[in-house]
């Protein structure tokens, strides 16, 4: 029998019912978290969700909610690294990574722990890092489990503000190479507690911007702080990956792609490019929209969800 895990609950972001999370065991013995959300009555399908650098499961309470009403079971995860799953260096703070084959192995092994409760049909949904790792994924083997996939301001490309993409790459192989991958990137990583929402590029609703921090104020250790050089190096290795020649051939399933019109963080040039390289993509452009398509507003919000219903009609009527 499964191991309970702990799911936080605030006032601003209660735990859906219908849910519980539990801890299963990913590459190399890894201790990771995920839960599980089932709707009223019998289900269309299910949802695997997977959030992106530095969100948990909590942030998406909000999300799972209106996947079950959608008459989805949800399940959603913490990657290693993040949350309440394995931590690969001592500051918990630090968020970094060893490559992405690590995360793969945990996508595999989420999968076999979970799907003897996961009615078919299955659809894929992730969200910024969560959407780059979730089309890796597909694209090694996993696409024959799933019916379709919608990804939010998926990471196929990561800006790297005034340094040139080469020059960054370059600095990131250099530190991993050199035993420096789990340093800050930055000379100052900035304070993962600072809820300051004007001038913040991820979304313009206030209301759900604050919400993640009620939940981390509420429990520390839900916190990650900036990147290293080693999950930059992740970065670059990972969107190479799917942008190589051939990668997603076999990625047969409808796969669309929300590009978040005023995105700061990830390349919507570069989404747009593999996306015409999916057999089945379509790119939408959410206009208006930070990064964080789902932490939006309403307004902006409900492109998002269009488009899913959509999908859903089309995989699960």
């Amino acid at each position: 029998m499964a191991e309970a895990a702990p799911l936080i609950a605030v006032a601003s972001a209660p735990v859906p019912p219908g849910g519980s999370a539990e801890w299963f065991t990913g590459a190399g013995g890894a201790r990771l978290r995920a839960a599980l959300f089932a709707p009223e009555g019998r289900a269309r399908g299910s949802v695997v969700l997977s959030p992106g650098r530095t969100e948990v499961i909590e942030k998406y309470f909000e999300v799972v909610g209106e996947l079950t009403q959608r008459g989805f079971v949800v399940l959603v995860h913490d990657w290693r690294g993040q949350g309440l799953s394995h931590r690969a260096l001592p500051d918990r703070l630090k968020g970094h990574a060893r490559g992405y084959d690590l995360f793969l192995r945990d996508y595999a092994a989420l999968l076999e722990a979970f799907e003897p409760r996961l009615p078919k049909p299955w659809a894929a949904v992730g969200h910024s890092m969560g959407g780059c790792l979730t089309l890796l994924a597909l694209a090694k083997g996993q696409a024959e489990r799933f019916a379709g996939a919608i990804l939010s301001a998926p990471m196929f490309g990561v800006r790297t503000g005034e340094t040139p993409l080469a020059v960054a790459k370059a600095m990131a192989l250099s530190h991993c190479l050199t035993g420096r991958a789990g340093r800050y990137v930055r000379d100052d990583p900035g304070k993962p507690f600072d809820r300051t929402f004007e001038g913040n590029v991820l979304t313009h609703d206030a209301a759900r911007f604050s919400r993640q921090y009620d939940q981390i104020e509420a429990y520390q250790d839900l916190a990650l702080g900036a990147p290293t050089w080693g999950w930059l190096d992740f970065a670059f290795r990972a969107t190479a990956a799917l942008a190589a020649p051939g990668a997603l051939k076999d990625v047969q399933i409808p796969v669309v792609v929300c590009s978040a019109g005023e995105d700061a963080l990830v390349d919507n040039v570069a989404q747009q490019a593999v996306t015409e390289a999916l057999p089945q993509g379509r790119f939408v452009a959410v206009r208006g929209a930070a990064h964080e398509i789902l932490m939006e507003t309403d307004e902006l919000r409900a492109q998002f969800w269009a488009e899913f219903d959509a999908l859903a009609a089309r995989l699960a009527p």
